[in-house]
């Protein structure tokens, strides 16, 4: 899952960023509307958390144009404000979900996995292919009944894999979808990191390498 964290005040967008990598997730931060703005061009965010009241370029003109520009992306709004009314007001701009600060560090990693869920085409519960099983819920993945004891990347990238359904994904996909702004999209990243997928499976031959397109499962 590829996030967007939108929060002015650094100290809170930094800790919220910082809980999201440690949870696996591919987080991007800014500061200020315009520079969210301008990441969601060149990105295809599954979920941006955006806090309301920002400088510069206000929260919900940030929503408006996030909402019309992709129909797939989506919103959590976070707010000081905790009123009724200003919750109803935020859904109406086109926000998908809406939480009030503070917030539970919890909630928010769980609303935002949900809204991540809901990004995506509906798959089973757990992921499958022959004797390869992934379960996203759980965090478990196994192949030919042994249990694969996966970093968050190579549980990324499995689950990608896994979820393309036989599909060849280009690296720079992978990139972009597992990883975050703060990879270098020059290094060798994915192609270690899926070496080092292959040697925890049972049939290293599963991840199979299309020269010049990618890899497939």
């Amino acid at each position: 899952m590829r996030v967007l964290v939108v929060e002015d005040h650094t100290e809170l967008a930094d800790s919220i960023t910082r809980v999201f990598r440690r949870e696996g997730l591919a987080v991007d931060t800014a500061y200020d509307g315009r520079t969210a703005l301008d990441l969601a061009i060149d990105v295809d965010y599954d979920v941006v958390v955006l806090d309301r009241d920002l400088p510069d370029v206000h929260g919900d003109e940030v929503c408006a144009e996030l909402t019309a520009e992709s129909v797939r992306t989506k919103v959590l709004m976070l707010t000081a404000s905790a009123s009724i009314a200003d919750r109803v007001e935020g859904l109406g701009l086109g926000a998908d979900d809406y939480l009030p600060k503070p917030f539970a560090w919890a909630e928010l990693l769980a609303r935002t996995r949900a809204l991540g869920r809901r990004a995506h085409p509906v798959r089973e519960p757990v992921l499958a292919r022959g004797s390869l099983l992934l379960d996203p819920a759980r965090r478990t993945a196994s192949h030919a009944g042994t249990q694969l004891p996966l970093t968050a990347k190579e549980f990324g990238v499995l689950a990608y894999l896994l979820g393309a359904e036989g599909r060849t994904v280009p690296g720079d996909e992978l990139l972009a979808k597992v990883w975050d702004e703060v990879t270098d999209p020059g290094t060798t990243t994915v192609k270690a990191t899926v070496n080092r997928l292959r040697t925890k499976l049972v049939d290293r031959s599963v991840i199979q390498t299309v020269p010049g397109e990618g890899y497939r499962i």
